[in-house]
């Protein structure tokens, strides 16, 4: 149970990393999408594409995690409700994350329709 609650906690404290971790994917997918227009190179748009979908995946799931933590019976005792500020930043990661995954799935077949290959 202490493991458990540690890592509740720890993930509680990592939100403004989570943050960090979707605005920083955005970043990567947005950047690899400008990028291939001037240098098409697959030694740079694959490790960008790949990094920012492993930073979209990993917001997703701490996010998943939180959300299912918090929803348990166990830990309503010691929930407060969230402040305005807390449900919309969580908002926002998620929203960063899912729009990351559709903006390299967009660029992938983009390249495919344009390159024929990935």
């Amino acid at each position: 149970m202490a493991v458990l609650q540690s890592a509740c906690s720890a993930l509680i404290a990592l939100s403004g990393v989570r943050l960090l971790i979707g605005v920083g994917a955005f970043a990567f997918a947005a950047g690899a999408l400008r990028f291939a227009d001037r240098v098409h190179l697959d030694a740079i748009r694959i490790p960008m594409m790949f990094l920012a979908l492993l930073g979209s995946v990993l917001n997703l799931v701490a996010l998943r995690r939180v959300w299912s933590l918090r929803r348990r019976t166990a830990s309503a005792w010691r929930q407060r409700p969230l402040s305005k500020e807390k449900k919309r930043a969580e908002r926002l990661q998620f929203t960063i994350s899912v729009l990351t995954i559709l903006i390299l799935v967009a660029e992938m077949a983009g390249h495919h329709h344009l390159f024929h290959h990935f």
